[in-house]
């Protein structure tokens, strides 16, 4: 007798350290893995082609079409402990609010935004920059989808109250005025030091000051600037 046909698997990335973690760690599970980096790789009939066991979401940043959730088993990770923290923007969120770690979600997409059962959910610690954290996020991801294609687990449906976060825009990231300590400040400047994301700023004089690579250094914060013409669209 032929042996059966191994699963199917496919993973959607659109960061780079989606893709390294992929590479380096979840390929090599057993099964049939491939990877979307793009939203034009992610189309419907390329996807029904495929037949996925699992579509797991490391990172995406567009709409999933609703035939590709209604048709297969959408698995994505949010950095909140759902129902707490649903919507956009839920690492910037969490460190606004005080947040020093939190809990990784996996759950099945549905119709309605980050609402869906859960099947697993881990510890995240949420020190260092963006960055570091968003890393950190899929390394931890990339276990979770080992141990949910290993034991497949049931979701179970989400308990407990809904707080609702609202996605910030590029005018969120002004550091505001309020922020009297070199502590808060320094959270406000990593929570936004990642590639592709709208860096902390003030603005003085005609000219906007950017700030990366922020560090504490006996309640003296020290950081990065770029100082750019108010008026240039970044």
């Amino acid at each position: 007798m032929s042996e059966p046909e191994a699963a199917c698997y496919l993973v959607a990335g659109c960061k780079p350290w989606n893709r390294e973690v992929y590479e380096r760690s979840i390929r090599d599970l057993p099964g049939r893995w491939h990877y979307a980096g793009s939203k034009e790789q992610l189309g419907a009939e390329a996807v029904d082609a495929l037949h996925p066991r699992y579509i797991f979401f490391l990172h995406w940043s567009w709409k999933v079409p609703q035939e590709i959730v209604d048709r297969h088993e959408c698995i994505a990770f949010h950095m909140t402990d759902l129902p707490y923290g649903r919507g956009g923007s839920p690492l910037q969120n969490l460190i606004v609010r005080g947040h020093r770690e939190t809990r990784l979600s996996a759950f099945r997409m549905s119709h309605e935004i980050d609402a869906g059962p859960i099947y697993l959910k881990e510890d995240l610690c949420l020190e260092g920059t963006a960055r570091e954290i968003y890393e950190r996020a899929t390394v931890l991801s990339a276990r979770m989808v080992g141990r949910i294609v290993r034991d497949q687990p049931q979701p179970v449906p989400q308990e407990g109250e809904v707080v609702a976060f609202k996605r910030r825009t590029r005018e969120d990231s002004e550091i505001p005025a309020d922020l009297r300590s070199p502590e808060r400040i320094y959270d406000f400047i990593r929570m936004l030091d990642c590639e592709g994301y709208p860096p902390a700023f003030v603005e003085r004089h005609g000219f906007r000051f950017e700030f990366r690579n922020a560090r504490l250094d006996d309640g003296r914060l020290e950081a990065g600037v770029t100082v750019v013409p108010r008026e240039e669209k970044r």
